[in-house]
């Protein structure tokens, strides 16, 4: 994959946000919310499921997964180029990691951001600016053509 970020010539769109509760059920519903922002990429069946593993990492890792908690799920789509963050509610415990588990291990568990790794551009962590938990995210390059972000320009 490239590695390449939109600079000032990008025709880039804002971020979509989308607040979900953190419950199982709303995984599905992530997915689609990302899969609509990036309907004509070529990277679509890859930013569903790594939002997917994301948003899984949220709601079991995090107080998002607690009886009020939710999570939130930003997009930002630029021509050959797009992120996408989760953002929880944070644990006092964990720093999200990949596992670099052994292809032969048959836990069930465990490869959510060893896909991430694998499979974006880059992807990272960090605390959210609001210090209210922190951000997982994503990003995913491809060849220009066929991109969200020209069918809306």
């Amino acid at each position: 994959m490239h590695e390449r970020a939109p600079d000032d010539t990008d025709a880039t769109r804002r971020p979509v946000r989308r607040r979900f509760p953190g419950l199982p059920s709303q995984i599905a519903y992530a997915r689609r919310f990302v899969a609509r922002q990036l309907a004509a990429s070529p990277e679509l069946t890859t930013a569903t499921l790594l939002t997917s593993e994301l948003a899984t990492n949220a709601i079991t890792h995090s107080a998002s997964g607690m009886a009020t908690g939710k999570f939130e799920v930003c997009v930002q789509v630029a021509p050959g180029w797009a992120r996408v963050e989760v953002r929880d509610l944070g644990s006092l415990t964990e720093k999200p990691e990949p596992q670099n588990r052994n292809p032969y291990d048959t836990a069930e568990h465990g490869r959510g951001l060893d896909l991430v790794e694998a499979l974006s551009s880059k992807w990272g962590t960090e605390r959210r600016g609001d210090g209210m938990g922190r951000k997982v995210w994503f990003e995913l390059v491809w060849e220009r053509g066929g991109d969200p972000a020209a069918d809306t320009h």
